[in-house]
């Protein structure tokens, strides 16, 4: 599958680079990218079960195991244009990480009862 603005790669595990990406995920991410007009960096992808359960609270069952989820760095202003756009495309999990060195916006669009929009 070809994408106007992501190459499958930018989202393998950078534990083992294995990558379980889900199409229509991407398909999701690539709208946005072109509802923003600015790059969007993926600063984490696909997440093996072993590297989620080193990088994250949620285990080895969190959203970046499911090929539905992403990390973008993105900061200040961009990151609320971001913000805007992925709560009109649907997306259903979006965490904001906005304070210190490493800002990004989660997101994700799976459909398990959690908060909508969190931050960390």
């Amino acid at each position: 599958m070809a994408w106007k603005f992501f190459k499958l790669s930018e989202f393998d595990c950078k534990h083992c680079g294995q990558n379980l990406m889900q199409s229509r995920f991407i398909d999701k991410l690539d709208d946005l990218r072109e509802e923003v007009g600015f790059p969007l960096h993926i600063t984490s992808g696909y997440r093996c079960p072993q590297h989620n359960m080193v990088v994250s609270t949620t285990g080895p069952n969190g959203p970046h195991t499911t090929g539905r989820a992403a990390d973008i760095g993105v900061d200040r202003a961009r990151a609320l244009i971001v913000l805007r756009a992925a709560l009109d495309l649907g997306f259903t999990g979006i965490g904001i990480q906005q304070k210190g060195a490493s800002r990004f916006i989660h997101l994700d669009d799976l459909e398990f009862g959690r908060p909508t929009i969190w931050s960390y």
